[in-house]
């Protein structure tokens, strides 16, 4: 079975984890996704993030498709928490850097695509 590592990416409040929840979902893992302002992720688990709001810690999800088995990385936005982001960007095989719509690219945006071209991690837009 082949694997894959797939981490995702973006300023903070951009959607990462509404997109991973998505992703889950439609994997099967999850049987219903959920809101970061109804505090019921399946990644964020910890009682500060539900708290905040935000992702402090990675986390990672593993599930199969076909004959192919894919770690999910949700990575931290918040520029504080850029030290725990940056350590999941060795093992990954691909990016999806999310851009939020409504605030379009930020200066964390722009860090983070010199990071992925730095560490050669091909790289998905998500818009």
């Amino acid at each position: 079975m082949k694997q894959l590592t797939i981490g995702i990416l973006a300023h903070v409040d951009a959607g990462k984890t509404t997109l991973s929840e998505g992703i889950l979902y439609a994997s099967g893992k999850i049987g219903k996704p959920g809101r970061v302002d109804n505090k019921n992720t399946f990644l964020d688990t910890y009682e500060l993030e539900k708290a905040r709001g935000i992702t402090i810690f990675s986390k990672q999800a593993v599930f199969e498709m076909g004959d192919l088995k894919i770690t999910l990385l949700d990575t931290p936005g918040h520029v504080d928490f850029s030290a725990e982001m940056e350590r999941t960007l060795r093992v990954l095989d691909y990016a999806i850097l999310v851009i939020s719509g409504a605030d379009g690219v930020q200066g964390h945006t722009r860090t983070l695509w010199r990071l992925l071209s730095m560490y050669q991690i091909p790289v998905y837009l998500f818009y």
